[in-house]
């Protein structure tokens, strides 16, 4: 049984539920099988030996969530042997059409469409609401190894998550 965190994380100041255990800094990273806009499944295992930035969030049609994707494609050509994974529910081709048109192709958009899964073992799919079975706004740095280095759940959904603590990590 999946657990249900309370109030982990708020919807303009509204608590919302989320199910799954928060991942700890240490932690192994949970492995995960997720969809590229070329509609080709992705793992956790397939970028190995690379760190990993895995940023979740609710949806690419949001402006807070648009901002933060074109952040992290701006940043990614800067980090040698990093990966940056923008995971959401979107569907991989709303996916592809948004990177197009908002000229994103340095990051990769995957799609947790397919089932709930990664959102409960990453500690982020929401439970109940106007935002049920999205995912909240987080951040994990994955180390080439699969630890966790860095994990923020960023408490009010509406808000952008701590770039800075985020390439620190790195």
């Amino acid at each position: 049984m999946t657990a249900i965190r309370t109030g982990a994380v708020t919807l303009k100041g509204n608590p919302v539920d989320l199910a799954g255990q928060a991942l700890a800094t240490g932690a192994q990273a949970p492995e995960f099988t997720l969809q590229n806009t070329a509609l080709e499944d992705v793992t956790l295992a397939g970028s190995a030996g690379k760190t990993r930035i895995i940023a979740t969030i609710p949806s690419l049609d949001t402006s807070v969530c648009h901002m933060e994707t074109r952040n992290f494609n701006d940043k990614a050509a800067s980090l040698p042997n990093v990966e940056i994974l923008v995971v959401s529910m979107d569907l991989p081709f709303g996916q592809k059409r948004w990177c197009g048109a908002e000229g994103v192709d340095k990051v990769k958009t995957l799609s947790a469409h397919r089932c709930t899964k990664f959102g409960e073992d990453y500690g982020v799919l929401i439970k109940g609401g106007p935002l049920d079975r999205c995912l909240a706004r987080a951040i994990f740095v994955i180390d080439p190894n699969g630890k966790v280095k860095h994990a923020e759940y960023v408490r009010e959904i509406a808000e952008h998550p701590n770039y800075d603590a985020a390439f620190a990590a790195i």
